[in-house]
């Protein structure tokens, strides 16, 4: 197929985790014999914070660590839609993109033999409702939703007439278990703070104990205020700053557990959508205890896969658990990534991709294998 994607960034992701599960799913699709071409615009603010802050060479290691593909700048007021999706079979836009371009290519879409789909990562569906229903979906065949609660939110609200519920996963291609020389300490988060989404729940989950505990612990992430820094100062916590994600599996060998703290959105909100990075933990063999999440869609088994905690209480004492018992720690993480290589890596997301073109009328798809 002739796949034409429209995203924020595939080269940064500062305070972007959208790339992550972008960069595995065109991966794979390039090594089936797909033709992807991944259009960003340019100055982008993700891209423009990581060079400001990081320079241009954080760039050439993302092509070192993903060499088959890359992405095309492009100017919102001055692209030629014909000429890009001229001869696209499958075009995918994701929900960062501005609402002009966004209805521009549905526009396009009657002049060409496409299909067209919407890809929504966000909790804007609940969170910033009108901004989501003023998207022009007039003309795009779906929606690709990353929750089953926000596949259902764009069918009862008419802002599409089909949706299909397409969950993150882990690029395993990446995100595998290292061997280690030995631990560097006992605790490790990759995450950023979140605009005050979840600031309680990293103090109780996170930040107090590994204080109580005196644990050796490290925090990597973007766009901490300055009473962030100075309560990780307070517990003891080393601050890492930004670290490219394809880094995170090397980081995460070096460390003997860490966590998962949802933001508050997706607890109260959107039940059943974990985020991309319990994927990449699991995937990676580390074990990690989890704020409190619903699991509605049965995409892991809790107790199993990972430990949850309700309360601070309950997380100090899977904390030492974990620190103690070594048959419990190897029991989880061989269970949890068992789980990922069964069910949730981008390999198995491209098959769901397939099937969905295949639905669809897909030009080109009935060459293809899902194998």
């Amino acid at each position: 197929m002739n796949i034409v994607m429209f995203y924020h960034s595939l080269l940064s992701d500062w305070n972007h985790g959208n790339a992550h599960f972008l960069r595995g799913v065109a991966t794979e699709l390039v090594e089936r014999g797909n033709d992807v071409k991944i259009y960003e615009p340019k100055n982008g603010w993700s891209l423009a914070n990581l060079v400001n802050d990081y320079c241009e060479e954080v760039i050439q290691e993302f092509h070192q660590h993903y060499p088959l593909i890359n992405s095309i700048a492009y100017d919102p007021a001055t692209i030629n839609l014909d000429e890009v999706l001229g001869d696209a079979d499958l075009v995918i836009v994701h929900e960062w993109s501005d609402h002009a371009l966004v209805k521009s290519i549905g526009e396009a879409k009657q002049k060409h033999n496409f299909k067209l789909l919407f890809h929504d990562t966000h909790h804007r569906a609940v969170s910033e409702r009108e901004s989501m229903k003023a998207y022009d979906l007039t003309h795009f065949d779906g929606v690709l939703a990353y929750g089953e609660v926000i596949r259902k939110i764009y069918l009862e609200q008419g802002w599409t007439k089909k949706a299909w519920t397409w969950h993150e996963a882990a690029d395993t291609n990446v995100f595998k278990p290292l061997a280690s020389d030995g631990y560097e300490g006992d605790f490790v988060w990759i995450g950023n703070w979140g605009d005050d989404e979840r600031t309680k729940e990293l103090h109780e989950f996170i930040i107090e104990p590994i204080k109580e505990l005196k644990l050796k612990a490290k925090i990597y992430g973007v766009r901490y205020p300055d009473h962030a820094l100075q309560a990780l100062a307070d517990a003891g916590i080393e601050y890492g700053g930004w670290l490219p994600n394809f880094k995170a599996p090397e980081v995460f060998s070096k460390y003997r557990f860490t966590a998962h703290v949802p933001r508050r959105p997706y607890v109260e909100s959107l039940p059943g959508i974990p985020t991309i990075r319990p994927f990449e933990a699991m995937a990676c063999g580390i074990p990690m205890i989890s704020a409190p999440w619903n699991d509605v869609e049965n995409l892991f088994t809790p107790g199993v896969d990972f430990l949850t905690a309700t309360n601070k209480a309950e997380m100090i004492s899977h904390i030492k658990s974990i620190l103690s018992d070594d048959a419990q720690v190897e029991e989880l993480t061989s269970h949890a990534l068992q789980t990922i290589q069964k069910r949730h890596t981008c390999a198995h997301r491209v098959d769901e991709l397939y099937a969905i073109c295949e639905e669809l009328n897909v030009n080109n798809i009935s060459t293809l294998t899902t194998a």
